[in-house]
């Protein structure tokens, strides 16, 4: 399963740590792992193998978006900072929309990404 992890930048230390405490789960063999590019970074930093796209405000949310509509991302988790204002708010937003449109789970914060975690792991 491709999960693609997003966080701004308010978030990023929020997501690192949340994939640290999800670790187990992440690192199993059939779990990929996307990132926009700054994220994917620091998640590398901590580890992880990830797959990194560009940045977000470079093309990174539309290139997640082009793989959530191609079948290829079953599952984003976006740590949006809702305090901050984005200049890529156009493609935050066509990422939800294409989530919803082909009804991919996308959690926007640290419970419901761990609420989608946890149902994977009752899956395994």
């Amino acid at each position: 399963m491709e999960i693609a992890v997003i966080a701004h930048d308010g978030k990023k230390v929020d997501m690192v740590q949340f994939l640290n405490k999800n670790i187990d789960l992440l690192r199993q063999e059939n779990i990929k792992i996307i990132a926009t590019g700054t994220t994917g970074g620091k998640a590398e930093n901590a580890g992880f193998k990830v797959k990194k796209m560009l940045s977000g405000p470079m093309g990174g949310d539309a290139q997640i978006a082009a793989r959530v509509a191609e079948g290829k991302t079953k599952m984003v988790l976006f740590f949006k900072d809702p305090l901050a204002s984005h200049a890529h708010e156009v493609d935050i937003n066509m990422l939800l929309r294409v989530c919803d449109v082909h009804n991919v789970p996308i959690a926007t914060n640290e419970a419901s990404a761990q609420l989608f975690l946890n149902a994977i792991a009752l899956q395994s």
